[in-house]
């Protein structure tokens, strides 16, 4: 139970009131406003000129905080991103990056408006630094936002904001991920708004108290001052454009990019059917020692040209899984933004006005104070965008022409990992903190028209990137073994999900001990779901091999690629875990693919022959999961698949499908598309596409086969030993038709979720 802590209410997480916030700073700050009718005078060319002026103006940022980071998870894998707000702290621009962290800057900004304008004040020169996630700016303590006021002569013009992920801001693990707090004080803490700059000038005692919390203060100073700055040059370069075309102008231009992105979005909404879509993921273990699972469930609901998401019936915050309220708005961002704003210019603020929340506080994924925080975007943030970006696409797939990209999810969750010691290379015993930005590269989710694109990054950081393992193996006394595409990883179906990666590395240049800390969910129960029967994308799975020939093969000029090659015994991981090493043990990391799109046994059988040529699936896989029989050249025998296929199928059905003749829609009746598998006919009957079996009534639950088995009939892909995590029982569980045997829906987790299949764009998005 958590104690109401006095004050907390000021901390108080809330989607921001922009008109009311307007009403009461007024008297407080100047702000720059323009009018309606300033905003309809516009001519085109201007309006496209100053729009791009100002997406050029993030990408400038990036650019600046690039080349001044001293931290390889900027200067390599791009975790950050930059937004251009108006006077109030709407979004007019956000960068292609971490999109996770758009959620939460105007939170911030309509923070240090209403509690910092009195005392110590907003004026010009001054930039806020924050990581309080109930305040905003980001998802967790390690992503830090720092923003500045743009003032034209006395009047708040608007701010730039930049935020990314620190390696480390102390508490009691290195790179300041909890294993086991019991709440935020057992964790980094979070630090609301504090003016770090005045009259353009760093504050040296608040700087000093800032990079002092870090074990790696010198990377924490140079990305305070490369944050710093990034908004200088978004500063100078908006500046510059409100001289050339003036600043009532160039408001009037962020007004209508957001306006525009609104109405934009709103159109696409009235081209969709209005309906009811469901989805429920597992976070497994909730912190070291836990083994339970903790539910998130959302309904999402489409009324004409806007968005309900609602999260009753999500499990009670609990462990080190929790997020906060802005983290929850960053998810939703995560899966609104490449989904339905793929083809529209990302003003955040017109995008976020067309969908509400419904969520209770107190819940995993809208945690309250003081809960503990650090691991909010592996956990259920994560989760959440993946859960609605479920249903999105099952909203988007009822569309006879979708606008919008329709996608089974990407790579489940970010596998972390991260590793401390010292650096003896130098000869003096340095410390040093790595963390694995390497799940980049994760598996990306099938459509109903190509698979997934494999180890082709992750959807919530669409510039993400894998790090060079050369620069790796320079910065840290680490030695690369292996980093290579896994087998199998992809989630089967008709269109495969990406594949993703593993890799293994090893101390070099250091007889220090290690230490090591995992962080994931997703190693009992699948985050990746398919969609329309696909199958789910790999399960996480990670480790340290012990006692191994290590030494030995190198010796003899033979670098390992396997794990069985290394010898030893692997000491497997636990989601959320702390461990030990030193020279000669191997530590293994393998992330998650994409999940699969369609019933595996209808994917074209010279595609899987493809696969198999390209390590993509193996045979085993092609011939259980697929159905698909090779002869000796590798090809497909598309008799002997033919007739595989039609025994598998019976096999889903329990019997000989030719001895019954299910009850069949009248031919006469034409349905339209609610997925891969179902029609709705216009009597409101579901049947199946397939074979026009009637499974029941929209909003009904459908009447088909279920089959439950042990998770590896999902395949060689999915954990085969999810005791080693959590107690509830864990099982594959597929939906088919009665008729058919096509499957309509297939996941891992646990048997003790409900079994009940509803019609996609009726009730649930599975």
């Amino acid at each position: 139970m958590f104690l109401h802590v006095p004050g907390s209410e000021s901390f108080a997480s809330q989607t921001p009131d922009h008109d009311g916030l307007r009403t009461e700073i007024g008297e407080k700050v100047g702000l720059h406003t323009v009018t309606d009718e300033q905003v309809a005078a516009l001519d085109p060319l201007t309006y496209e000129v100053i729009r791009h002026r100002l997406w050029s103006i993030t990408d400038d940022m990036g650019s600046t905080l690039r080349r001044m980071s001293g931290s390889h998870m900027v200067t390599e894998a791009n975790d950050f991103d930059f937004t251009i707000n108006d006077e109030v702290g709407r979004e007019a621009q956000v960068g292609l990056y971490n999109t996770m962290l758009v959620g939460a800057i105007d939170m911030a900004i309509d923070w240090i408006l209403r509690n910092r304008a009195d005392n110590p004040g907003i004026a010009d020169g001054d930039m806020f630094l924050c990581n309080d996630p109930w305040v905003g700016g980001g998802l967790h303590q390690n992503d830090v936002l720092i923003t500045q006021p743009i003032f034209v002569g006395d009047e708040l013009f608007g701010w730039t904001a930049a935020v990314c992920h620190e390696p480390d801001l102390g508490g009691p693990n290195p790179g300041s991920g909890s294993t086991s707090a019991d709440d935020v004080f057992g964790e980094s803490l979070p630090t609301p708004p504090v003016r770090v700059v005045h009259g353009f000038e760093i504050q040296r005692d608040v700087a000093d108290v800032w990079v002092r919390r870090s074990r790696v203060p010198h990377i924490v100073g140079l990305d305070l001052r490369a944050k710093v700055g990034a908004n200088l040059t978004g500063r100078r370069r908006l500046l510059d454009t409100i001289e050339k075309y003036g600043a009532d102008t160039v408001k009037a231009v962020m007004r209508r990019m957001m306006d525009d992105a609104e109405k934009r979005l709103r159109d696409k909404l009235h081209a969709v059917p209005d309906g009811t879509w469901s989805a429920e993921g597992y976070q497994d273990q909730a912190k070291l020692g836990d083994t339970g699972t903790h539910r998130i469930s959302v309904t999402m609901s489409k009324a004409n040209d806007h968005l309900t998401f609602d999260f009753t019936g999500t499990d009670p915050q609990t462990g080190v899984i929790n997020c906060t309220f802005g983290g929850l708005r960053g998810a939703i961002m995560m899966a609104v933004l490449p989904t339905l704003a793929s083809d529209i210019p990302w003003s955040a603020g017109g995008i976020m006005r067309c969908f509400d929340i419904v969520s209770e506080p107190g819940t995993i994924n809208n945690a309250t104070f003081p809960a503990a925080i650090s691991r909010a975007p592996v956990g259920p943030a994560w989760l959440t965008g993946t859960l609605i970006t479920q249903c999105l696409s099952a909203m988007l797939g009822t569309a006879e022409e979708p606008p919008g990209p329709v996608n089974a999810a990407c790579c489940g969750t970010w596998e972390g990992l991260s590793v401390a010691g010292l650096d003896e290379r130098d000869g003096a015993g340095t410390p040093f903190l790595y963390s694995a930005m390497d799940p980049m590269a994760g598996g990306f989710g099938a459509a109903p028209d190509a698979d997934g694109v494999d180890t082709g990054g992750l959807l919530c950081i669409p510039m993400g990137r894998s790090p060079d393992v050369e620069m790796t193996e320079y910065l840290y006394p680490v030695l690369s073994l292996w980093r290579k595409e896994l087998p199998d990883s992809g989630g089967p179906g008709r269109h495969r999900g990406g594949v993703s990666a593993g890799l293994a590395l090893t101390p070099h240049g250091t007889s220090a001990q290690m230490r090591i800390g995992f962080a994931a969910s997703g190693k009992a129960t699948s985050q990746n779901p398919g969609l329309s029967g696909g199958y789910p994308g790999s399960t996480g799975y990670d480790g340290v091999v012990r006692g191994t020939r290590l030494e030995q093969l190198l010796a003899a000029g033979r670098l390992p690629t396997e794990l069985d090659q290394l010898g030893g015994d692997l000491d497997p991981g636990g989601c959320f875990d702390v461990k030990f090493i030193g020279p000669g043990d191997v530590v293994y990391l393998q992330w998650q693919g994409g999940g699969g799109y369609g019933d595996p046994l209808l994917r074209v059988p010279e595609s899987v022959a493809e696969d198999v040529l390209n390590g993509h699936v193996t045979p085993q896989a092609a011939s259980a999961i697929y159905g698909v029989v090779l002869d000796d050249d590798g090809e497909a025998d598309l008799g002997a698949t033919a007739e595989l296929r039609e025994r598998l199928r019976a096999e889903r059905v329990g019997r000989d499908r030719t001895t019954r003749k299910p009850e069949s829609r009248p031919e006469t009746q034409i349905g339209k598309p609610l997925d891969d598998n179902l029609d709705r006919l216009p009597d409101d009957t579901i049947a199946c596409r397939h074979c026009a079996t009637a499974l029941g009534s929209a909003g009904e639950p459908l009447t088909v086969e279920l089959i439950e088995a042990p998770p590896a009939a999902a395949g060689p892909h999915i954990g085969t030993n999810p005791e080693l995590y959590i107690d509830a029982q864990v099982g594959f569980r597929q939906h088919v038709c009665p008729g058919c045997g096509v499957a309509l829906r297939s996941t891992v987790g646990p048997l003790s979720a409900s079994s009940v299949l509803h019609a996609v764009g009726a009730q649930n998005a599975g």
